[in-house]
């Protein structure tokens, strides 16, 4: 483990320098991994583990994600399986379905888990909350978890790039006395850039908590509340949408990505600079008790059994649609298809 200061914080982190592919290989040399579910995280993490030269196969139901699994190159009756027979076959089992699915598959799932297996994660909420959703593992295998912190569209266009997405890992149970091993070895073969060690209660709560605030549910509260404001005061939707989001994601995102903050803010104008200073106290001061409010619902299992209730409604897909059609038929988004194709390299 390399030891890294964060801030004036001293973390353990593992790189890929110290724990090569090579080594990876060894350690999961006599495994089969079945990766379960090949919606969100399944493409990329099961992609990237065979084109790293891994034992992998894939179980999904048949429908449509059953024959994108068949169009990435996984072959029916021989690495491509029912959910049942990979479960059945694999001995490491990546469940990487939706937190809904899992709940509805785990009996099934359960049954294939025998001694000595690794039931493996990318999402700490299964588990964290299993008083909620059913999921207690036997005590006689492994429960491993490694979190990739963004999309598996990400982590499979990063590892095509030859550049990694960092992720977290987690041991939640070690029945074999492998289970870190076998952590860390599958977070460097799904091309994670660096690994750092969590809990799967710090990952879901973390996780909730982004994903409902600066991820997403904030960052379009904040954005819609700029362009609405702009809009009632006159501004064109073309003036209104470039000021709030096209300049965020297209010219300063890339350079607080790149080196910071604080380089962002020198490389842009001394009028711009002086505004920024001024005003971020104001918006930290006024976010920070939503954000807190937040955390507290997402740390008491109020949250997660929203997400539950709302996911187990048998026409859940339907009222989402409508929710997700509303968001992208509004003015602010209706704009951005027009922005897009007004890019330079759309043209």
């Amino acid at each position: 483990m390399a030891k890294m200061n964060f801030g004036g914080v001293i973390e353990e982190v593992m790189t890929r320098e110290e724990f090569p592919l090579e080594k990876a290989r060894e350690i999961l040399k006599d495994e089969t991994i079945a990766v379960i579910g090949y919606g969100v995280q399944g493409p990329g993490q099961a992609c990237n583990l065979r084109d790293n030269g891994f034992n992998v196969i894939v179980g999904q139901r048949q429908g449509k994600t059953f024959e994108k699994a068949i169009a990435d190159g996984w072959v029916p009756g021989q690495t491509l399986f029912s959910i049942e027979e990979a479960a059945q076959r694999g001995t490491i089992v990546m469940c990487l379905l939706s937190d809904a699915a899992v709940m509805s598959v785990w009996p099934t799932l359960k049954q294939y888990l025998t001694p000595g297996k690794a039931l493996y994660f990318s999402h700490g909420f299964a588990i964290t909350w299993n008083d909620r959703t059913g999921c207690v593992p036997q005590k006689d295998i492994d429960v491993i978890m490694v979190a990739p912190k963004g999309s598996g569209t990400s982590l499979r266009t990063m590892f095509l790039e030859g550049r990694g997405l960092n992720s977290s890992y987690a041991v939640y149970q070690d029945a074999t006395g492998r289970a870190l091993e076998r952590t860390l070895a599958l977070g460097i073969g799904i091309g994670s850039g660096y690994l750092f060690e969590t809990t799967f209660q710090r990952e879901a709560t973390s996780d909730l908590t982004g994903e409902r605030g600066s991820l997403m549910g904030a960052i379009q509260g904040l954005l819609l509340a700029q362009y609405e404001v702009l809009r009632e005061n006159g501004h064109t939707p073309s003036e209104a949408f470039n000021e709030t989001v096209e300049e965020l994601t297209q010219s300063l995102m890339p350079l607080f990505a790149a080196k910071g903050m604080d380089w962002m803010y020198a490389n842009c104008s001394t009028t711009a600079q002086r505004g920024a200073l001024d005003w971020y106290p104001r918006f930290h001061d006024a976010i920070k008790p939503v954000v807190q409010e937040l955390y507290q619902s997402v740390k008491s299992g109020n949250e997660a059994q929203i997400s539950i209730d709302a996911n187990s409604k048998p026409d859940y897909r339907v009222g989402l649609e409508k929710e997700l059609a509303a968001l992208r038929d509004s003015e602010m988004w209706r704009t951005a298809e027009v922005v897009r194709q007004l890019r330079p390299e759309n043209n």
